[in-house]
């Protein structure tokens, strides 16, 4: 499935039910929530020893699922296109890597425009 066809199925999962549509200010919220769910069972994966790491990988995956769901569909109701999104964000992580590595290689060396 591409990132596209994600965020079509979760806008119509929820054009199908829309008491359960939220507002882009309730959906951060929620999307605030959803990372923190997953921030604990991270913070209990790779803490205490005791715990059962079958079930916290279960629970790790379906946060993540709670926190992709929220983050297609505060995207969508948007407008945002979360491919061109990560595209472009790619791009940036690549020049921002290249000039990196040509400061590492030539320090204080001015980029050419």
């Amino acid at each position: 499935m591409t990132i596209k066809e994600a965020q079509e199925l979760v806008e119509a999962w929820v054009g199908k039910h829309p008491s359960r549509y939220r507002s882009e200010l309730t959906n951060m919220a929620a999307l605030t929530e959803e990372v923190g769910e997953l921030a604990r069972v991270i913070a209990l994966r790779h803490g205490d020893p005791s715990q059962n790491q079958e079930a916290l990988r279960a629970d790790m995956a379906g946060e993540l699922g709670d926190v992709l769901w929220v983050l297609l569909h505060l995207a969508a109701q948007s407008g945002i296109d979360l491919t061109e999104a990560l595209i472009d964000n790619l791009d940036k992580k690549n020049a921002l890597d290249l000039a990196a590595r040509r400061e590492a290689e030539h320090p204080g060396r001015k980029p050419k425009k």
